[in-house]
């Protein structure tokens, strides 16, 4: 509808405005305190937002701030639209303050601008729209605030225990036009007793390291998100297969990770499926400290394999290698049926405002919906554009977070019509 983009695009300095109120507050995880479950901050990003929503007129709720809600109207919600307020830490390299938003150009630079901050702005003036252009609706809409997506969703669990969630849900917190699979995920830490080469390497699991410091050598990579690896150089397993032999841990490691192997066929593994594709594993983690030699992996795998298969032989494998398993946790995969009418009614609304061909994607990645049955990803970035996101220099343009919500707008009409 043309009355939506033109009340969208009106209200444009507004929603740089309040984007800009949000990415001033560091709503990293902090330490818990009363009233204050995930930290000070992530709590204060959640009452700007919904002093917001109740000063636009909708109904606020919010839930002990783990997370917090706003209802279109007083019908029943029959579409939740899921966003997060809290960030990742913002790390070094910025070209500018990370909690400031920058205007460079038509970029809006700051920590939480795509993820997940902007998209959460996009999703409020999208209901704002729908209501004071009094277009006519037969179900309920509400927005879902969350405050610990970035650190294992503990909020989401905690408002599903006090409240349901609608019969629809979507998150803007990943790619258009629609992700409806999401690869199973699954975390190793292992560790044995060891005397060898000093070795330092991998900070987080999920990331392609891009440096292996060994005694007194340093190999180089190329870092990348754990679940796609095949687009970095795994620095460990480079200094592997140079090094390996000069130790039975580390050649038992090498066996299981030859360089530039990504999907875990040495492990026993290396499965796929034609609907998620190639698996990922990754050695992203080799530390010694104390006389102890200690690692972690990262495992996306496919939607017709379990996490108790996997499991079983990724920690079989390392048992043989002389490894100890300390910690082995995940979850299952995510499928949405794409000819479901819900995901169809997103793909049509995508074609219509973009022009371009909707379609299904899976994922190795994890989006806010993981574990919601019947769950999408509807956004909130457009094919071809690297935002980085959980990178320096974090950043939305300001003509895709209006056509964000402009999407979303049409998204309810469509759907709760």
């Amino acid at each position: 509808m043309s009355e939506i983009k033109e009340y969208i695009y009106a209200h444009k300095d507004e929603m740089i405005g309040l984007l800009a109120e949000l990415v001033a507050v560091p709503s990293v995880q902090g330490e818990a305190s009363e009233g204050c479950p995930f930290g000070t901050e992530p709590a204060r990003a959640l009452g700007i937002m919904l002093e917001k929503c109740n000063e636009y007129g909708f109904s606020v709720d919010n839930v002990e701030n783990y997370a917090g809600s706003a209802d279109l109207d007083e019908k029943e919600p029959a579409l939740a639209i899921l966003s997060h307020l809290d960030v990742v830490p913002a790390g070094s390299g910025w070209s500018s303050d990370p909690f400031t938003l920058t205007v460079d150009g038509e970029k809006l630079v700051g920590r939480g601008a795509i993820d997940d901050k902007g998209p959460a702005v996009a999703a409020l003036f999208a209901m704002r729209a729908v209501k004071e252009l009094g277009i006519p609706l037969k179900k309920g809409v509400r927005l879902i605030f969350g405050t610990n997506e970035e650190n294992g969703s503990a909020d989401l669990e905690y408002y599903r225990s006090k409240r349901e969630l609608p019969p629809m849900v979507f998150t803007p917190d990943g790619e258009y036009p629609v992700i409806n699979v999401e690869k199973g995920m699954l975390r190793v830490y292992f560790s044995a007793e060891y005397s060898g080469i000093p070795i330092c390497a991998g900070t987080v699991i999920n990331a392609v390291p891009a440096v292996c410091r060994a005694g007194e050598t340093e190999y180089i990579g190329r870092s990348a998100h754990a679940s796609t690896p095949e687009k970095g150089e795994n620095a460990i397993t480079k200094f592997l297969e140079i090094q390996g032999n000069t130790d039975a841990l580390l050649s038992g490691l090498a066996k299981l990770f030859p360089h530039g192997e990504t999907d875990g066929k040495s492990c026993g593994l290396g499965f796929s499926d034609p609907v998620s594709g190639k698996m990922t594993c990754v050695l992203s983690m080799l530390n010694s400290a104390g006389g102890k030699l200690s690692g972690g992996i990262d495992i996306r795998f496919p939607i017709d394999r379990k996490k108790a298969e996997i499991s079983g032989i990724i920690c079989s494998a390392l048992e043989k290698a002389g490894f100890s398993i300390d910690s082995c946790d995940g979850v299952e995969p995510h499928c949405t049926d794409g000819d479901s009418g819900f995901v169809q009614a997103l793909l049509r609304v995508y074609e219509r405002v973009t022009g371009e061909k909707g379609r299904c994607i899976a994922i190795g990645g994890g989006t806010y919906v993981h574990g919601i049955e019947g769950g999408v990803a509807f956004g909130a970035e457009f094919p071809g554009t690297d935002y980085h996101m959980h990178s320096p220099d974090e950043f939305i343009t300001v003509g895709d977070l209006l056509k964000n919500a402009e999407l979303m707008a049409e998204a309810i009409s469509e759907l709760c019509s």
